[in-house]
């Protein structure tokens, strides 16, 4: 890798510096964007609020798109790092009826190979300078200084004046408000995470059911998914429409009576299948969908502009991740293509930005009716065997 730059375009003058390219969020999108244009010799710096790489474990299993994710590591020369971290027989997909019955099962490899995403942030990280992301800097506000100009204030107290502010800092995005008004609002669904660890040895039932990929359990309001992750253990997410109230009547620090709130939703169920809920390893961890309106978009504002999630944020359809690090190397090749008009660039960006997002937002909308609507789960089994993907 081509690591050669090691200091980005900053001044410091007292607690405030200058920067030309300033990145708010060290997640994917963000990351590939710093990685595109240190490809194309344009230094930026990434400010992230965690306080090192490791401070969090970061997620499960991604399928990679070709259209998507897969053209962004292109752009970004990291193809070859990417192919090895592929998990072999991950893209494994399997439906099953809540009696255990399978509906549809299908070991075949495709266009999505699935990777850790923890370790397809490592490599983004490994592939820039060294110092390019500064750590432990949670942003407290943002504000236009004029003609395209942003200050960035940190926690610490330590602010930075950039002539190019993106925001790739996530669902509840501090720079967005420059730029929309938009919240992201309850979908009326949620998640519940819980884990199985040596499940092939200890629960083999389990592990049976879910199979080599994707498991998916899903009827009208309700649902089990699970995935098989690098070392073998079983990541669940368990799905409930339930209004918010209803998730904030559990205690969900108390971990057996919340397990068991959960799972009696799911009374039953196949004992194979309600085991991912009731002996998790973890203790369940809520995760409440939110999601900005579909066709999200903004004035042209210069200076400033948003990816992934503070630009898009949607129901889960796979698309998130893919679409996060899609847009950061479209960015990073609009501001390649126009080094010294950021404006053109940032047009030319947003201008295939708004479709393409507002697409992705109504093919996930159209995903959860498929798997949590009235004819679930037949209904997904029809999107699978008509060769369709979500």
């Amino acid at each position: 890798m081509n690591t050669d730059i090691t200091t980005t375009d900053i001044t410091t003058t007292g607690d405030a510096a200058t920067t030309n390219v300033t990145i708010i969020g060290a997640g994917l999108g963000g990351l590939l964007l710093a990685r595109v244009l240190h490809v194309h010799g344009i230094q930026a710096t990434v400010y992230e609020a965690e306080a090192s790489p490791t401070a969090r474990a970061q997620g499960g299993m991604l399928d990679i798109h070709r259209a998507t994710g897969q053209s962004a590591l292109e752009a970004a020369g990291l193809t070859d790092e990417f192919r090895a971290l592929i998990l072999e027989g991950r893209e494994a997909t399997r439906i099953l009826a809540s009696d255990g019955t399978v509906l549809f099962d299908d070991d075949s490899a495709g266009e999505r190979p699935e990777v850790q995403r923890g370790e397809l942030r490592r490599i983004l990280l490994d592939s820039l300078p060294p110092g390019t992301v500064r750590w432990g800097h949670k942003v407290s506000g943002v504000r236009a200084l004029g003609d395209g100009r942003h200050e960035v204030t940190f926690a610490d107290g330590t602010s930075v004046d950039t002539g190019l502010l993106i925001g790739a800092d996530g669902a509840w995005s501090r720079v967005r408000p420059l730029l929309s008004d938009a919240v992201p609002e309850y979908i009326g669904i949620s998640f519940v995470e819980t884990y199985l660890y040596d499940a092939d040895t200890r629960h083999p039932a389990t592990a049976k059911a879910v199979g080599g990929g994707a498991l998916f359990v899903p009827v009208p309001g309700k649902g089990i998914q699970a995935h098989r992750e690098g070392d073998g253990s079983l990541h669940t997410y368990v799905a409930l429409s339930r209004p918010q109230d209803w998730f904030a009547a559990i205690d969900f620090t108390d971990t057996a009576t919340a397990t068991a709130r959960i799972a009696a939703e799911f009374d039953g169920w196949a004992p194979e299948l309600t085991a991912l809920i009731t002996d998790g390893d973890t203790a369940p961890v809520l995760r409440t969908l939110n999601a900005l309106p579909i066709d999200h978009r903004w004035d042209r504002a210069p200076g400033v502009t948003l990816l992934g999630d503070a630009a898009h944020l949607a129901a889960p359809n796979g698309e998130g991740a893919n679409l996060a690090m899609y847009d950061g190397a479209e960015l990073g090749k609009a501001i390649a293509a126009h080094p010294d008009d950021i404006e053109t660039a940032l047009t030319a960006y947003e201008e295939a930005l708004f479709p393409r997002s507002a697409a992705s937002a109504a093919d996930g909308t159209e995903l959860h009716d498929l798997l949590f609507g009235a004819e679930a789960p037949h209904s997904l089994v029809a999107m699978f065997t008509g060769h369709q993907q979500p």
